[in-house]
């Protein structure tokens, strides 16, 4: 009950502020709202975006990737929110990346309540591959000990609960975040959350393989879609957080297995988005 009013109270307080019914709050309200959001998949390339917009003289972005408003950090208020868009100059587009959003069930709902006319682009990868590049991401920071096949079939158990905890504006589930590889592929599951609220014109979703392969074309996709000046592709842009080949090691037949498990993944993207990692 409590995480539950404290959660009411964050989004009153929002709408309080933004009619200046709430004086003090309105005082705080220096900086702009994002234009855009880079909403995930997480392993999807959302850091190769991150630096190619950042290169663009009409975008803004903070130089901290991840600023986890909507998710981690909600309860801070629309007030800190802005203020981290305060260098930015009049005329550039802000936005941020945060890829946790696209998975955090609460996150569409807080978005559409703030800034409702939103562009959000969606970078979807393989499912398979995304899991296990998450997977190998995590063991490489330390955040994970289990052996590949356990973590996968711990998955459900320490997923336990999560959506309960994530209710509250402060709300963590440090599994959620960390240790959701076949979940956070589950793209049926997550991007429904986003279509409910934002209309098809405002959602870009593109595979990250052709983010990867043909960088040119998707970044002047990327581009017109947010409304920004056609500008080549910058010279600078290596891709990020590659990995060490630890991917390429799995066995096909697990690969395999996998594939089955997110069965439903493949086709909802090839019905939906005409999206397909299938031969």
């Amino acid at each position: 009950m409590y995480e539950a009013l404290a959660t009411a109270g964050t989004r009153l307080r929002h709408i309080r502020g933004r009619l200046g019914l709430d004086p003090c709050f309105g005082a705080e309200m220096n900086g702009q709202l994002p234009r855009f959001l880079g909403i995930g998949a997480q392993k999807g390339g959302t850091t190769s975006l991150q630096r190619l917009l950042e290169q663009h003289p009409g975008a803004y972005l903070p130089p901290a990737k991840e600023l986890h408003y909507f998710s981690l950090h909600f309860e801070q208020g629309e007030a800190w929110y802005r203020q981290q868009f305060l260098p930015a100059s009049p005329g550039q587009l802000c936005g941020e990346i945060t890829p946790y959003y696209l998975f955090h069930p609460e996150v569409p709902e807080r978005v559409h309540a703030l800034i409702p006319d939103v562009r959000l682009i969606v970078l979807l990868r393989d499912p398979v591959e995304r899991a296990l590049s998450q997977y190998f991401h995590s063991v490489r920071l330390g955040l994970e000990t289990l052996p590949l096949e356990e973590a996968f079939a711990a998955e459900a158990a320490r997923l336990e609960g999560a959506e309960v905890s994530l209710r509250a504006a402060n709300g963590r589930h440090r599994s959620h975040q960390e240790h959701s590889y076949l979940a956070r592929s589950r793209y049926e599951q997550q991007l429904p959350r986003w279509t409910r609220l934002f209309s098809d014109d405002q959602l870009l979703v593109m595979r990250s393989e052709d983010l990867f392969q043909d960088t040119a074309t998707a970044w002047q996709q990327i581009q017109a879609f947010l409304g920004l000046d056609l500008i080549p592709l910058p010279i600078q842009n290596p891709k990020a957080n590659v990995g060490a080949g630890e991917a390429d090691l799995v066995p096909d037949a697990l690969r395999t297995f996998l594939r089955e498990n997110l069965r439903e993944s493949y086709l909802w993207t090839a019905s939906r988005y005409d999206i397909s990692w299938l031969p």
